[in-house]
């Protein structure tokens, strides 16, 4: 089901009644204690809507989550029989990754790994021809694979007591806001909110509703509008110059993140409405200074869950210099490679551990965390704005090759975009760019004035008529744009 349909405008304020007014009748009642009883009940709602939501695609992709979400919770059972120690946790905890990480493979880079070999042993003279396996990707099984696993290392490194509760586990992995495009949640920060009471809190859910609001924006007058742009320029219809080139890239980068930061913010917003937070996932990456910074902003929840999973468990940056390259070549590649099954996406991770190697190497990749890029000014300073765009640069060169089909035709979009810069041919005519530009700008605009906040939305005037007038706008503007919407967001292929 997606977030930008007709069925979700009727599922969200059913599912919403029924979780508060049904089982929880009398908010003063419930602050002096919800029962056992009720608080499964909430969750055992939960689980069903999220598993209507997800089988809205196709009711087999629920066995895998299923098998998944019964396997990382009887791993966690386990751990907990077996006192988190010795041999026999090892044995559990290297079960639970095969299993894991083994149906991840199998679905995900099946077909991938057989073309590859067919076209090796064509090189080497050898009359190969590929099987079709006809193996289809199931919607965010990269997502909530990686929360289960996490979920189970926790447990394993003693970070987490296992839960015994299995309603709020398929809960936790299941629940449906962030299910098929994150964000990747932490047991440690998810589960738990399952396990304890939940009140209503207008405030919470009037921010939910705002934040809600924004991310449609983003997706609905943003990304499917620079979608159009950047579909037209990259066609095969006609090989683009340079101007083209950099129009169809520009157009990329603004709908990658609209769409993706548009989701988590409509995810993020939606578990407010029931009482759960979830992590936040975008901190305006496209004001970072540097490469590292980038990353400390950008998709949060996958790139903390690959520095603690993987690049602290190989060394991290605690060892020698040799050992710091690699780890940071293997974290970018294998990164690279979770967004899908083509070279393109491993040269992506391979371009950004270059970029984000230097700073590595001279101590400057903590120079910047996550404080507002001229906190406490209205301007950057020229400094701050050349390394702006400097990054911004380098991440729209990486946009390029995450968006091309393959190695040959990202050279060729490059050499276009270097050595033909003034060519016109393949810029797209009449696609309403000026709508498109108008909207990506109010964008940069509203998140750099309201940077450091969690969503523009979240500041808003206190006058009454103003604020409202601000909602009417947004929501006219996401009428006029809905004809022109209605695409399935960019990451649930991941």
């Amino acid at each position: 089901m997606l977030f930008n349909s007709i069925a979700f405008l009727f599922f969200l304020p059913i599912v919403f009644g029924g979780y508060w007014l049904i089982l929880c009748p009398n908010p003063r009642a419930a602050r002096g204690g919800v029962s056992h009883r009720r608080l499964g009940l909430q969750n055992l709602l939960i689980v069903a809507a999220s598993y209507l939501f997800y089988g809205w695609w196709d009711w087999r992709f629920l066995l895998l989550m299923t098998f998944t979400s019964v396997w990382a919770f009887g791993s966690g059972c386990a751990l907990r029989r077996v006192a988190y120690r010795g041999v026999a946790a090892k044995w559990i905890l290297g079960m639970a990754l095969v299993v894991n990480l083994g149906i991840l493979g199998v679905f995900k880079y099946c077909n991938f790994f057989v073309e590859q070999a067919v076209a090796l042993l064509n090189a080497f003279g050898f009359q190969a021809h590929p099987t079709s396996l006809r193996i289809i990707l199931p919607v965010g099984i990269s997502f909530y694979t990686f929360q289960a696993l996490g979920y189970v290392i926790d447990v394993y490194r003693n970070d987490l007591k296992p839960t015994r509760n299995v309603v709020a586990f398929l809960a936790f992995v299941s629940f449906f806001p962030q299910l098929v495009a994150g964000p990747i949640e932490r047991a440690t920060n998810l589960l738990p909110q399952f396990q304890r009471p939940r009140y209503f809190s207008c405030p919470m859910a009037v921010d939910g509703c705002r934040q809600m609001l924004w991310g449609f924006f983003k997706k609905i007058a943003v990304a499917d509008n620079c979608a159009l742009v950047a579909n037209a320029v990259f066609s095969d219809a006609v090989a683009p110059g340079g101007m083209a080139v950099l129009l169809g890239a520009l157009a990329f980068s603004f709908q990658i993140y609209g769409d993706f930061s548009g989701y988590s913010d409509i995810a993020i917003g939606c578990s407010k409405l029931f009482g759960i937070r979830l992590m936040r996932n975008f901190n305006q990456p496209y004001f970072s200074r540097d490469i590292a910074e980038f990353w400390r902003r950008w998709h949060i929840s996958l790139t903390t869950w690959f520095r603690d999973y993987l690049y602290i468990p190989l060394g991290g940056s605690r060892c020698g210099t040799w050992r710091r390259v690699r780890n940071t070549f293997v974290t970018f590649m294998v990164s690279g490679l979770w967004h899908g099954a083509n070279w393109t996406f491993v040269a992506w991770g391979v371009f950004h551990a270059l970029c984000f190697l230097p700073l590595l190497l001279t101590g400057r990749n903590r120079r910047h965390g996550c404080d507002a890029t001229a906190a406490g000014r209205v301007f950057p300073t020229v400094g701050e704005l050349w390394r702006m765009g400097g990054t911004f640069a380098l991440v729209v060169v990486g946009w390029l090759l995450f968006r091309a089909p393959d190695i040959g035709t990202f050279g060729g979009w490059l050499g276009a975009l270097l050595c033909n810069p003034l060519d016109g041919t393949g810029v797209p005519r009449d696609i309403g760019m000026r709508a498109t530009a108008a909207m990506a700008a109010v964008t940069v605009v509203a998140e750099w004035m309201t940077r450091g906040r969690e969503h523009p939305l979240a500041v808003l005037p206190c006058c009454r008529a103003v604020r409202w007038g601000i909602y009417w706008a947004v929501l006219a503007v996401l009428f006029l744009f809905s004809a022109r919407s209605g695409a399935a967001f960019v990451y649930f292929r991941f």
